[in-house]
């Protein structure tokens, strides 16, 4: 992991002053790790790769900060319901391609679903926050596996 450059951080000073969130090198680290991770990296994974940075950084510190910015809003989680946390730093509207076999996660754009409307109604007092859209499939990568068996 090499050093950002001047502007990421000066981005990242004024995200953490909007979001009412001290700034410090560690939690710099970890949202550069994030924002440079385009495959929905987990806790686990971000925290080897901050390492490189920061030998004596802890788990429980990278968790810490990946929770903080979940809560701010600085970042997303890709779904509830994977087993693990996996983390999305991408805010733009979005959805995504799941391999069932290797569990990688791949962005595609807003514009190419059409919007799902409910035909009934929401339960009462439901309020929608944000629809996603998961198709779970299998990945080149998997797929190429499975016909060389």
């Amino acid at each position: 992991m090499t050093r950002p450059p001047e502007d990421f951080v000066t981005m990242f000073r004024e995200r953490c002053r909007l979001h009412g969130l001290a700034f410090t090198f560690q939690r710099q680290v970890i949202y550069e790790a994030l924002m440079a991770a385009r495959n929905h990296p987990t806790p686990d994974a971000v925290y080897e790769t901050v390492r490189g940075r920061i030998p004596s950084i802890s788990l429980g510190t990278v968790y810490k900060n990946i929770k903080t910015f979940l809560e701010a809003g600085m970042l997303r989680e890709v779904s509830l319901h994977h087993g693990s946390l996996r983390v999305d730093a991408n805010l733009d509207p979005h959805h995504h391609l799941v391999c069932s076999q290797c569990l990688s996660i791949v962005d595609f754009e807003d514009g190419d679903v059409v919007p799902a409307r409910f035909k009934g109604k929401l339960p009462k007092g439901f309020r929608v926050q944000r629809q996603m859209v998961e198709i779970v499939g299998i990945c080149a990568s998997c797929a190429r596996q499975q016909s060389s068996y």
